[in-house]
């Protein structure tokens, strides 16, 4: 039987955004999902399990959600992952800055992009990409699961995205599109609230309702409650 997916949570920075770090107690690959800041935090976390990053992925490109991009980047080697509809808003990071009174970060290179359907692959998991704009034009959220049942296909690419899959989902990393009663701001640059509640109700709540949901800030929730309680759902 495969061992159950390591999944540590890591509230970090000014604004206490959740960075998830996912690993295969087997392989010892991992992803890091937001890492926002105090990028010693997340290494010390990397280190204590023993886990290799193969890539880093951010759900959206807010200040809070990209601090430490850079700085893992440079000390994992791993290649950074974004949607490609919020590469303008990384570019401008030093505007986010001044919003919140606070320096601005390294900003680097991103030449790889993921997409609605693409599938990131460490060890024995993997994650599918779902393309969910409303709080920013490139807003992602993934589904995670097993990803045994890809490697027994013939001719899967040995690359970090992939075809879409099934996955045997059962948990959803969800950035700040959808909270525990409540959903992701509409009001900064790129938001919309038509956009984000069509994202929600196409893309996440046709998931199981026992699919755990990880926001980008705060408790985690499952689809079944956020279904039947959020106000901006009912």
């Amino acid at each position: 039987m495969a061992q159950k997916l390591i999944h540590e949570i890591i509230p970090v920075g000014l604004l206490q955004c959740n960075c998830s770090i996912l690993g295969d107690p087997e392989s010892r690959e991992a992803i890091v999902i937001d890492p926002g800041d105090e990028v010693d935090r997340i290494l010390a976390v990397l280190h204590r399990h023993g886990l290799k990053v193969r890539a880093i992925v951010s759900t959206h490109t807010h200040i809070d959600h990209v601090g430490g991009l850079a700085a893992l980047h440079r000390a994992t080697g791993a290649p950074v992952l974004i949607h490609e509809d919020d590469l303008a808003l990384y570019r401008s990071l030093d505007m986010q800055a001044q919003w919140l009174g606070v320096p601005t970060p390294e900003v680097i290179r991103l030449p790889e992009f993921v997409k609605e359907g693409d599938t990131l692959r460490w060890g024995d998991f993997a994650a599918q990409v779902l393309h969910t704009p409303g709080h920013t034009q490139g807003s992602i959220s993934l589904v995670v699961g097993s990803g045994a049942v890809l490697g027994s296909e013939a001719n899967v690419p040995d690359s970090i995205a992939t075809k879409k899959r099934d996955l045997g989902e059962s948990r959803l990393i969800a950035g700040d599109t959808l909270f525990q009663g409540s959903i992701g701001r509409t009001d900064l640059p790129g938001g919309s609230y038509p956009q984000i509640i069509s994202s929600i109700r196409e893309k996440l709540l046709v998931l199981p309702d026992q699919t755990i949901v990880y926001p980008g800030h705060g408790e985690a929730t499952t689809i079944g409650a956020e279904r039947e309680f959020n106000p901006f759902l009912t």
